[in-house]
């Protein structure tokens, strides 16, 4: 076997693992860890790792764009900025599998139509709860709502923690980490930016 195929097979794995696999793996890292994943206090919790992970997890089960499906014309001509602040926003660092905690701060201008607004919190869950960086986790709540609801400019706004910071690493425990994305007329329009970031508390 060439050293082409080793690597392939090394790299192979399975996309569709039961239950009782990914429990397994869990006791190998408990083991890994050092102890015991046989004794009384850490028996159960293969199983409870597995139930959080499909709770951390839930994002890759839910489809963004059909989130937003529902949409209301009747607005009466409504054309200013509807903001969500404030979004608990709870998600996982990709290179570590620790946690990011924070908020997202979501706004857009209507073209003709909005969605609801329990909708907006929606999408960034299904985003949020899956394996993430910060940045990637930014554009796509963006995008996601500039391709379906077309609307005249989109704002998305996230300050959060990255746990990896103060528990591995460089430990500092103070920091967080802010990205935002603007689209349509909150990038052209300095004065329409600077109104959303003061309605969040911000500033330029």
């Amino acid at each position: 076997m060439n050293k082409a195929s080793i690597n392939k097979k090394i790299i192979k794995f399975n996309p569709n693992p039961s239950r009782n696999e990914a429990m397994h793996a869990v006791k190998t890292l408990i083991a890994w860890a050092g102890d015991d994943p046989n004794r009384e206090g850490l028996i159960d919790t293969p199983k409870r790792v597995v139930d959080a992970y499909k709770e951390f997890f839930s994002g890759y089960e839910m489809n963004p764009k059909e989130i937003l499906s529902t949409t209301f014309e009747e607005v009466e001509g409504y054309d200013e900025i509807v903001i969500i602040k404030d979004i608990r926003l709870e998600s996982h660092c990709e290179h570590h599998i620790v946690p990011i905690l924070g908020k997202a701060h979501v706004a857009y201008i209507p073209n003709k139509r909005v969605v609801g607004i329990s909708k907006l919190a929606r999408l960034v869950d299904s985003f949020a709860k899956r394996l993430q960086i910060q940045e990637t986790l930014t554009a796509q709540i963006a995008d996601t709502i500039q391709n379906v609801l077309n609307p005249l400019g989109v704002a998305v706004l996230i300050d959060a923690s990255h746990q990896c910071m103060p528990t591995r690493g460089v430990h500092k425990p103070q920091s967080s980490t802010v990205t935002r994305r603007m689209l349509g007329v909150f990038k052209n329009d300095p004065i329409l930016r600077q109104e959303f970031l003061t309605l969040i508390g911000r500033k330029d």
